[in-house]
Parts: C-alpha cells; sequence; structure tokens
C-alpha cells in the first residue's frame, strides 16, 4: 500500500507542490519584447500542466481505471487545478490571474494525455 502511494500517488502530489512554488514567485522576462515572453510563459503552462496530467493518468491507470476514463479525469482534474492555481495567483503579489492560462494549462494536458493514451503507455501498471 505504502509502496504504491509513493509509486504513484506522491509525484501527482510533489508536482503540484512544484507547480505551487512557480506560481508563487515573480515570472522571469525572457526578452524585452512581447511574443517571446507570451511564448514562452504559454509553452511552460503547458508544459507543467502537460506533466502534471501524465501524473495523474498514471496514477489513475494504477487504481485500474481503464485507459479512457483515466485520460478524461486527468485532463478535468489539470483542469481544475489550473483553475485553482489562478485563483492562487490572483492572490498572489505581482502576479496575475488570467482565464486565458486556464486554456493553456488544459490544452498541455489534453495533449500530454492523448499522447500517452494513444501510445499505450502505463496500460499495465
Amino acid at each position: 500500500m505504502l509502496k504504491k502511494f509513493l509509486k504513484y500517488h506522491l509525484p501527482v502530489v510533489l508536482w503540484a507542490f512544484i507547480i505551487f512554488k512557480f506560481s508563487s514567485g515573480v515570472v522571469p522576462q525572457v526578452s524585452s519584447l512581447y511574443w517571446p515572453n507570451f511564448a514562452f510563459m504559454k509553452s511552460a503552462h503547458a508544459f507543467f500542466f502537460g506533466i502534471f496530467a501524465i501524473l495523474l493518468y498514471r496514477s489513475l491507470r494504477s487504481e485500474g481505471i481503464s485507459g479512457k476514463k483515466a485520460a478524461i479525469w486527468a485532463v478535468i482534474a489539470t483542469m481544475l487545478y489550473g483553475a485553482s492555481d489562478e485563483l492562487h495567483q490572483f492572490f498572489t503579489q505581482g502576479r496575475e490571474a488570467r482565464l486565458r492560462d486556464i486554456g493553456f494549462d488544459t490544452i498541455g494536458g489534453m495533449i500530454a494525455v492523448f499522447v500517452v493514451y494513444k501510445l499505450g503507455l502505463f496500460k499495465h501498471e
């Protein structure tokens, strides 16, 4: 039981904590131009939440949930965590909450889970 928690469920919690910590800090600028910053930050949203969705999918599959259901729930949970992240940023000095970021979080999760699902990964976990 503990071994399963450490292997499958703890990574989800730790990754959520990493996202929370990144959301608590000041956003670094990668360029003095708007578009490179925008592209970098939105790509980061998609990447971080894509990893989160994969970890969730893996965790759900480890509980015997079918691939399709695990994929759907992983994307829904990723969207909800993205929304809670934006709510957190609303109350964080130096940060802004944006609805579009929830969209980038969800798109990142959808793409990541789609790829993992189509590749048939985590079938036997």
